[in-house]
């Protein structure tokens, strides 16, 4: 993730993120799954698409809320 623009969260090793220009972040959550969150769609299909690239994925295009954890963005 690292070469792709992303740094890893200093408190969380877990967490990679990269700040856009518009000032928002994409954010990378993985533990043993990947959640991928961000105002911005065409971010998050970059990253699903580098990542498909690298890595046999797949997809479960959750929306709004994942295991009754709100994401507010």
């Amino acid at each position: 993730m690292l070469e792709h623009g992303y740094f890893k969260n200093d408190f969380d090793r877990c967490v990679y993120l990269r700040k856009l220009l518009n000032g928002s972040f994409v954010y990378l959550l993985y533990i043993d799954d990947m959640l991928i969150t961000s105002k911005n769609m065409f971010e998050i299909n970059d990253l699903k698409e580098r990542l498909s690239g690298e890595f046999e994925i797949k997809d479960l295009s959750a929306t709004k809320k994942i295991l009754v954890i709100n994401i507010h963005i």
